[in-house]
């Protein structure tokens, strides 16, 4: 592997053999339906509490991403995984019943890219030669501990996202067929002060727009080097700022298509309860593994940068007064390495 800066450059390109999502009804209305590999038509994923249902999404996200790799279990190596859960249970307990090696993770809503990011660390460097990559979110945990249940049905301000229900999940190998995982940025945290914990997309900008810059800046690209650019859930309020603070460093941003999960997964003219688009681990985790990577495979786009981003407080950490740092780590994706 060779290091420029904070990016990663993977020598062997570590292909994505298979991977998968699953998706709770809400992102089943939405518009890309048809590129999820299984739908729940209930919020209680067929289970009694809201956190059982949330690592049900998990495990059956790990199981459908080795059929979809043509693997076993027991060929395995590693799971990489993480969530917003306290102590990451959802990711320990699925671990549990996988019952192979595993590295819990935890950076927020950008888990998708950092698990991504070292499973191929992982494979490049020869550790293993099948890894798993995998996260999960569900809208009523997430709510729950960090903001208000959903049952007290407290106002959201219209600027609030709405945590995704889905998990997914990929299978890195060293060798098959699909997208090649050939750069990785590690970001850093940066926090500018913000302290309304509805407020994520404002607060988690500049730690993409600081990530986007230094991937260009250490693999020598520019965003028309990429077919898409895709974060991970600054939805309708954070994608702007990230693309002003963007320009305000020389980088344009119109010479590709800068897109966010947060506004892909939902339809906010018809979904409006999601108010300023999607967020959650599992945001950027299941339009990664679903709609973008079957985009890949069928040669409709060839390179694509995804930087999953993630806000590091706790309900701890916000009741002291603390304000959210951030964090977003990037990968790029590319069709024949």
């Amino acid at each position: 592997m060779k290091v420029t800066g904070q990016t990663w450059k993977y020598e062997s390109k570590p292909v994505i053999l298979g991977a998968s999502s699953i998706v709770g009804p809400e992102e089943g209305e939405g518009p890309l339906a048809e590129d999820f590999d299984y739908i729940y038509d209930n919020i209680e994923i067929n289970e009694k509490t809201w956190e059982k249902g949330e690592r049900r999404l998990l495990e059956d996200a790990a199981r459908t991403a080795l059929e979809n790799s043509g693997l076993t279990e027991d060929q395995l190596q590693f799971f990489v995984g993480g969530d917003l859960m306290n102590q990451i249970i959802s990711s320990s307990f699925a671990a549990r019943k996988m019952g192979v090696p595993y590295i819990g993770v935890f950076g927020a809503c950008s888990t998708s890219m950092e698990s991504l990011a070292i499973a191929s660390l992982m494979v490049d460097s020869g550790a293993a030669q099948y890894a798993m990559a995998g996260t999960v979110s569900h809208n009523c945990t997430v709510e729950k501990q960090f903001r208000y249940p959903t049952e007290y049905g407290s106002q959201k301000p219209p600027y609030a996202q709405y945590t995704i229900t889905g998990a997914g999940c990929s299978v890195v190998s060293t060798q098959g067929v699909g997208p090649h995982v050939t750069y990785a940025t590690i970001g850093k945290v940066m926090d500018l002060g913000i302290k309304d914990p509805f407020n994520m997309g404002t607060a988690m900008a500049p730690a993409a727009a600081d990530t986007i810059a230094a991937h260009f800046r250490d693999a020598g690209r520019s965003p028309g080097y990429y077919d898409l650019i895709v974060t991970g859930d600054l939805a309708a309020v954070g994608l702007p700022i990230a693309k002003e603070l963007l320009e305000k460093e020389g980088v344009r941003m119109d010479e590709t298509n800068f897109m966010d999960c947060g506004l892909m997964i939902y339809d906010r003219n018809k979904q409006k309860y999601v108010l300023s688009g999607g967020s959650g681990c599992g945001c950027s985790a299941v339009v990664t593994y679903g709609h973008i990577l079957k985009k890949m495979r069928r040669g409709e786009l060839k390179k694509v940068l995804v930087v999953a981003t993630g806000a590091l407080l706790s309900p701890l950490s916000y009741q002291q007064g603390e304000s959210i740092p951030c964090i977003a780590h990037a990968v790029a994706l590319e069709m024949g390495g």
